[in-house]
């Protein structure tokens, strides 16, 4: 088995210490009357931010694998490295990190401090769950590192979900899995919500399916009537490989196939080509268009680029406004709900938001003897993740975010939570019931005293 040479893990290491000073140096000459942000090429944000705010800490010093431990299993990374360049660094050893969320430019250290989530997580909880010790950069300027049973460890449980409230991740050692060369899928049709969710709950308990063990699950709800299971398993073997990184589309192979075959990493980055199923607006689906495209283009951060620039400079939005067209509402929202609330979420949703198609991916909390803090799920519990992104017509009169504002009613009435990369509307007091308030007020103080960073509700609703 392959192992990274001592050598350059050592000169690594020595420039990670270097790129430490550094960065501790440049954030005391920042000032202190202004917030304190990170200088990031990349986001995969959906919120609205103050225009008038300045990015000052570099961190590009800080992206990189230092080390693959192939025999303890065991991956040592820069807080800013991407998911892409992770898997890369691990699948060269047969290994992947236990939950690898699905666009390509999530970094590491955005996924823990924020939420990740993809197929293996109804085994293996979230990224944060299989973080082992990590060092971070605190609001009061130290560098230290946690662990979970060391002097900082209310850090370790409720970091997840502080999105750099609290301070930012440099470096994080995280356990990997082993992979095969390749993934075997099976798509199973449901009629009902109720169906599905059954199949889900016995795969999450059992971890098997017909008898066979059950790696990945997932799946898609097309419509009232229509919810596809993918229940995926890793293979030695393939007959025969798929390919969705070019002409074809793999949202779209859920309806017409009952099986397929893809290698790991094509497996991985399936939904990452097209962004789920979000290209379909920006016209790169078409058949006379997608030929034309090189696979570079593919991607999510590219899409990602061209809606900035919309956001940006509103072109479309005035486009649509001079041709009359109603004003649409964007609702890009992930929830979790528990898996047996999940039909009279998804009637609501049918009913009121009418948007499809809706990714399922179940979640189990992996750790059962812990609580994190900011984002508690019951660990007996079975939840399933439900992820739209797309936008619904305005009718006059309503409240601004009025679909997004029921959703969020409507998980809170449903024992549920919501990620917060998006745009989220919380009345303060319900935010800081549901995102524990009185446990984020006492880190704050530990770690921010002097409130350099923004706090969770500024920085995640109000979009400072």
């Amino acid at each position: 088995m392959e192992r990274s040479p001592a050598p350059s893990v050592q000169v690594a290491r020595a420039a990670y210490q270097a790129s430490v000073e550094r960065l501790r140096t440049q954030y005391q000459a920042l000032p202190v009357e202004a917030p304190v942000r990170l200088a990031k090429r990349t986001s995969n944000l959906f919120r609205m931010r103050d225009p008038n705010s300045t990015a000052g800490l570099d961190v590009s010093a800080f992206s990189g694998v230092l080390e693959v431990d192939p025999v303890a299993r065991t991956a040592d990374v820069l807080g800013m490295t991407t998911y892409e360049n992770l898997v890369d660094a691990t699948l060269r050893f047969g290994l992947m990190p236990m939950v690898v969320p699905e666009l390509k430019t999530i970094t590491l250290g955005g996924a823990v401090t924020g939420l990740g989530i993809e197929s293996t997580s109804f085994r293996n909880g979230c990224p944060h769950e299989s973080v082992l010790d990590f060092d971070v950069l605190t609001g009061d300027g130290r560098v230290i590192t946690v662990t979970r049973d060391g002097p900082h460890a209310d850090l370790f449980t409720g970091f997840p979900n502080s999105y750099g409230t609290l301070g930012y991740a440099l470096r994080l050692r995280i356990e990997l899995e082993p992979v095969k060369p390749f993934v075997a899928l099976e798509h199973y049709p449901h009629h009902t919500n109720v169906d599905a969710a059954a199949t889900i709950e016995d795969i999450a308990r059992t971890g098997e399916h017909r008898g066979r063990r059950v790696d990945f699950l997932d799946g898609v709800v097309f419509s009232r009537d229509r919810v596809i299971v993918t229940v995926g398993r890793f293979v030695d073997e393939a007959p025969y490989l798929s390919d969705y990184t070019r002409s074809k589309v793999y949202y779209r192979s859920l309806e017409h196939r009952s099986s397929d075959y893809l290698t790991t990493r094509d497996y991985i980055w399936r939904w990452d080509t097209d962004w789920f199923w979000c290209s379909g607006a920006l016209g790169v689906q078409h058949p006379l268009v997608r030929p034309l495209l090189p696979r570079r283009l593919l991607r999510s951060d590219v899409y990602w680029k061209v809606v900035g620039f919309e956001r940006r400079h509103g072109w479309k939005r005035a486009l649509d406004a001079k041709r009359g067209s109603a004003a649409r509402e964007p609702v890009i929202q992930d929830v979790e709900v528990p898996l047996a609330r999940l039909d009279e979420f998804l009637q609501f949703f049918h009913d009121e938001i009418g948007i499809a198609p809706v990714w399922l991916c179940p979640l189990r909390q992996r750790s059962l003897d812990l609580v994190w803090d900011l984002y508690a799920l019951d660990p007996g519990t079975t939840y399933v993740n439900l992820g739209f992104w797309s936008s619904v017509e305005q009718v006059p009169g309503q409240r601004e975010g009025h679909h997004n504002r029921r959703i969020e009613e409507v998980v809170g009435e449903l024992g549920g939570r919501k990620s917060l990369y998006s745009s989220s509307y919380y009345e303060e007091d319900d935010f800081w019931r549901t995102y524990n308030g009185v446990q984020y007020e006492l880190l704050k103080k530990e770690y921010d005293p002097d409130g350099r960073l923004l706090d969770l509700y500024a920085k995640c609703v109000q979009g400072r």
